[in-house]
């Protein structure tokens, strides 16, 4: 009688543990939901195009495709503190032309030469720029902690005839 008790009571603390899981997955999804939704989709403001990570975006007019792969490296000056160096953020981005193959592209919050920094790339008759990456990186938030949820502006506009060589 003691053990089917005891076995009982496992069962109903195992069921009362599923339910109260149930729940707690059922609010965060709302949650999430709510918050991410603008960012779901490519948002364009003033011709800049923002994609999340793991994001694509077709452009008929350059007959290409552009993918925010990643940040390979985000040594921006955390806010609050001082720097000798603004520092850079660096996005992979995956671009495949409709006759090309697949071509990952390093783009720069700065441009430095020296270091192979550039702003932007041009390719298929479009200049790829990036505009701005967020979040900026502070003091309790560094790059580590923000590796997902970044997110690139990027404009896209035809390449001027004297530049039309891709980097």
């Amino acid at each position: 009688m003691f053990y089917k008790t005891i076995i009982l009571g496992l069962g109903i603390l195992t069921l009362a543990n599923c339910n109260a899981q149930k729940k707690n997955k059922n609010t965060s999804k709302t949650e999430t939901s709510t918050v991410q939704s603008p960012e779901k989709t490519p948002m364009k403001e003033e011709n800049i195009i923002y994609l999340n990570e793991g994001e694509r975006m077709l452009f008929k007019e350059y007959e290409m495709n552009i993918g925010f792969k990643n940040i390979s490296e985000d040594s921006r000056c955390p806010k609050g503190t001082t720097c000798v160096w603004e520092g850079v953020a660096i996005a992979n981005v995956e671009i495949i032309g409709y006759s090309s193959r697949p071509m990952i592209v390093k783009l720069a919050t700065t441009e430095n030469a020296a270091r192979n920094y550039h702003r932007s790339v041009d390719f298929n008759g479009g200049t790829i720029s990036l505009v701005e990456v967020t979040p900026y990186p502070t003091a309790q938030n560094n790059s580590k902690s923000l590796a997902g949820k970044y997110r690139i502006g990027i404009k896209v506009s035809k390449t001027e005839e004297k530049n039309s060589t891709t980097r």
